[in-house]
């Protein structure tokens, strides 16, 4: 089976002087170019829509695996951060961190929690798309 999604995208002025609306799933997003890079920094950016995916299938994904091994945990919070180097020059958007904090876990199970977060990015759908053209790592999981 094929499956289809679907996005629309508005963007109104020239390069980084634009903005644009963006429709997904039911929501309408405000995205420019970041401010950093100087843009107008209008709601998100492409940068952080890159993370966004990521981290919204690596954290669907670490609560399956969790699940799956029995390891306690009510909860996950990721906290993602995207490298872009030799910025201006020919930036590249060189790596992913995701760093998991389980809500509700087992402190004692760390090595375990850790297994599985390895085992979240090796797993993670969007993650699988982008892990052979840039670093994507696990960073510090924390267990509280």
């Amino acid at each position: 089976m094929d499956l289809t999604f679907h996005v629309r995208a508005d963007w109104n002025g020239v390069g980084k002087e634009g903005e644009g609306k963006m429709q997904a799933g039911g929501q309408d997003i405000a995205y420019s170019a970041p401010a950093s890079m100087g843009g107008k920094g209008v709601g998100t950016n492409p940068e952080e829509l890159l993370l966004s995916g990521v981290t919204a299938c690596y954290s669907g994904t670490l609560m399956r695996i969790l699940s799956r091994q029995g390891l306690p945990g009510s909860a996950v919070t990721i906290d993602t951060e995207g490298l872009i180097t030799d910025y201006p020059g020919h930036a590249v958007f060189s790596g992913i961190t995701v760093n998991p904090t389980i809500v509700g876990g087992d402190p004692s199970r760390l090595q375990d929690y850790e297994a599985a977060a390895e085992s979240a990015r090796e797993q993670c759908f969007i993650g699988r798309v982008v892990r052979d053209y840039l670093r994507y790592a696990v960073g510090k999981v924390m267990v509280q």
